[in-house]
């Protein structure tokens, strides 16, 4: 792996998401190498649905780590030759779980109600609409179960003539100690595993860096042929970046609630005007009336206020 035109470059770190992880893909990225004999160094997210490789480790880390069920814990383990580093949220976690079982109160009372009635139809009473079956009942709860994301944890017996189905406490059990989780895989020895969270978790802001592009700034469908013109188009897009970026960190340091696109949308009602009278030689000017809103916006972006009205 070359280092990009950049011979200066002695150390890249790859970040990357759950969708790069495999044991095919570690060994490929260990073996890389920079233009500069150093090797690639990379962070990658581990996605949820490995989680159960790790049950062990995570008994571990919760038995030894995470002694204070209301604050969040950090720790590492050793895996496959690599540091895996855990964080767990708890309020996080807490929600997560909260609305799981929201969704299995609702399927499990959903599924008794149509087993009374099915009891109810066998001692031969009946019902509006159409009879309900054993299979019909099967087939509708267990695309209900799927859609909520919960077959690991709902068992419906599908062979069974009968309906019937079963939570799965081992299952839910793993679900609820996954809950709040962040493991990571990485390389890089001399990073601490909260330097480690911090590196990949820039990675979402960089996501966001590229949404903004995408839709507020619309760096595409680029109508230009000439080189220098793309260019150009590319560093205009690029500084508009800059400038978001800072609007949203000044916003957020001044505990504003708005995106910087509502925020222009607020300013953008400021007018200057400009009005000529009768047969005067000069024109007058002068800044619409501005709300208390638009003055707490520009002091928060660090801007000063247009002058007022003037002759």
């Amino acid at each position: 792996m070359s280092n990009l035109g950049f011979p200066s470059i002695k150390r890249l770190i790859l970040v990357a998401d759950r969708g790069l992880l495999s044991l095919e893909n570690l060994e490929s990225l260990k073996g890389m190498q920079l233009g500069s004999g150093h090797p690639l160094e990379f962070i990658i997210a581990v996605p949820g649905r490995r989680y159960s490789e790790f049950t062990e480790l995570l008994e571990g880390f919760h038995a030894q780590e995470c002694v204070d069920p209301e604050k969040e814990s950090i720790g590492e383990r050793e895996w496959q030759g690599l540091r895996l580093i855990i964080a767990h949220d708890p309020a996080r976690a807490k929600d997560q779980q909260g609305k799981r079982q929201q969704s299995i109160d609702e399927l499990t009372k959903m599924a008794d109600e149509w087993t009374g009635k099915l009891d109810s139809q066998d001692e031969g009473k009946t019902f509006r609409g159409r009879k309900l079956s054993d299979s019909g009942a099967k087939a509708r709860f267990y695309h209900a179960v799927c859609d909520a994301h919960l077959a690991r944890i709902i068992r419906i017996d599908l062979k069974s003539e009968l309906f019937t189905y079963d939570i799965d406490e081992k299952a839910l059990s793993l679900a609820k100690q996954n809950d709040g989780k962040l493991l990571l895989i990485t390389n890089a020895q001399d990073l601490s595993p909260q330097e480690v969270i911090d590196r990949y978790k820039s990675l979402a802001d960089i996501e966001r860096g590229f949404r903004v592009l995408k839709s507020e700034l619309e760096i595409g469908p680029v109508h230009h042929r000439l080189p220098e013109r793309i260019r150009a188009h590319a560093a205009i897009c690029f500084m508009a970046l800059i400038l978001y970026r800072v609007m949203r960190t000044r916003l957020r340091a001044s505990e504003s609630s708005l995106s910087p696109e509502r925020a222009l949308e607020v300013l953008r009602r400021v007018q200057r005007h400009q009005i000529r009278l009768d047969n005067a030689t000069d024109p007058v000017t002068g800044i619409s009336t501005m709300t208390l809103e638009q003055a707490d916006l520009f002091k928060a972006l660090k801007i000063k206020k247009p002058l007022s009205a003037q002759a």
